[in-house]
């Protein structure tokens, strides 16, 4: 056999390496425009969601295998959960989340900061669920005078009700702290053992934890749902990033499709549902929410695939007034083509796009 020169063997090598790279550049570009199942493979959608229960629709969906069903064998499910809502806006921004379940605060802010670019919201998913809880003592605003109020987080959908809210009463509140109600942003998980222990007064926040603050010795001075017209203001949507929409738009038409049927579930079989929480949380966090408190908290939420635009821009409106953001023009923010798709489906009645 005839022996190459040592230049040409090198020659040959260094072309088989290029070609080898732009395999693995093309493959690589495969699995970024279909997600982690690649090119040829299955779509991987990645799914966030929190194990609340203002995210009931999310829990089950994922639990009861609905998402799955409805999603079929040529997408793969990858849920993925968090615990606060600018941490999964990160995620979306990052392109390590798809779509994710969240609030309308950091739906706005992530809609604010991309400038109406990186999301979508494509459907509601909970309303209500909201309270401000007492001590004993506290009987009406002016009763606040002086005293703390925990909220989940500075700026956060809570935290501007409160401040709203304490602003129509006439009192004042400071970022620092300060004004006649000293605002304590603090986690919901924390917020129990700082009302037992007298750290603070009150709290406004999501449920479970209205339901664990009355159980420790509290009461409802403002129900949220009281302040909204027909009870009714957005807890949770469904928000999809919109290069993924772009890319798969098929795939988010079968996640919609999810949303509805979870939403079906959870309100013809809320037992079964309630278990299903409880089993998910205690799965995710290594201990089940207690069943009771779900019970006692289910009647304040409703599971609705309306994301309610109006109240989500009213509470933009709260923020600006409060000032704890800047005007933000929300247009463009919904794509409900999906889900009034999926309604009609059902027999349903549509929900306007805003």
């Amino acid at each position: 056999m005839r022996r190459l020169p040592l230049r040409r063997l090198v020659t040959l090598a260094t072309l088989a390496a290029l070609g080898a790279a732009t395999l693995g550049s093309t493959a690589a570009c495969g699995d970024d425009s279909e997600g982690a199942g690649g090119g040829s493979g299955p779509v991987t959608l990645r799914l966030g969601y929190f194990p609340n229960i203002t995210h009931a629709p999310a829990v089950v969906g994922v639990e009861k295998g609905i998402f799955a069903e409805k999603l079929g064998a040529d997408v793969r499910l990858d849920p993925k959960t968090f615990n606060a809502g600018p941490a999964a806006i990160e995620a979306v921004f990052s392109g390590a989340l798809d779509a994710t379940y969240i609030g309308p605060n950091p739906t706005v802010n992530a809609f604010s900061k991309s400038k109406g670019e990186a999301v979508r919201v494509v459907s509601g998913a909970a309303s209500g669920g909201v309270a401000l809880v007492v001590k004993p003592g506290i009987n009406g605003p002016q009763d606040l005078k002086g005293k703390k109020v925990a909220t989940p987080q500075l700026g956060n959908t809570q935290d501007v009700a409160v401040r709203y809210w304490l602003k129509q009463q006439g009192l004042t509140t400071t970022k620092e702290g300060g004004g006649d109600v000293k605002i304590v942003p603090q986690e919901n998980a924390q917020t129990v053992e700082t009302f037992t222990s007298g750290a603070i007064d009150a709290a406004w926040v999501p449920e479970p934890f209205v339901s664990r603050l009355v159980n420790a010795g509290g009461k409802v001075l403002v129900d949220e749902r009281d302040l909204w017209p027909d009870k009714k203001f957005v807890i949770t949507n469904l928000l999809v990033s919109t290069k993924f929409l772009k890319a798969h738009p098929d795939v988010v038409q079968k996640l919609v499709d999810g949303q509805v049927a979870a939403n079906e579930f959870v309100n013809t079989k809320p037992d079964e549902a309630q278990q299903a929480i409880s089993d998910a949380i205690g799965k995710i966090t290594g201990k089940p929410l207690d069943l009771k408190l779900i019970k006692q908290a289910w009647p304040t939420l409703e599971f609705t695939n309306d994301p309610i635009p109006t109240s989500l821009k009213a509470g933009l409106d709260h923020a600006v007034e409060v000032k704890l953001t800047e005007p933000v023009d929300l247009k463009g923010l919904y794509d409900l083509t999906y889900l009034n798709k999926a309604l009609k489906a059902q027999g349903k009645p549509e929900v306007v796009q805003p």
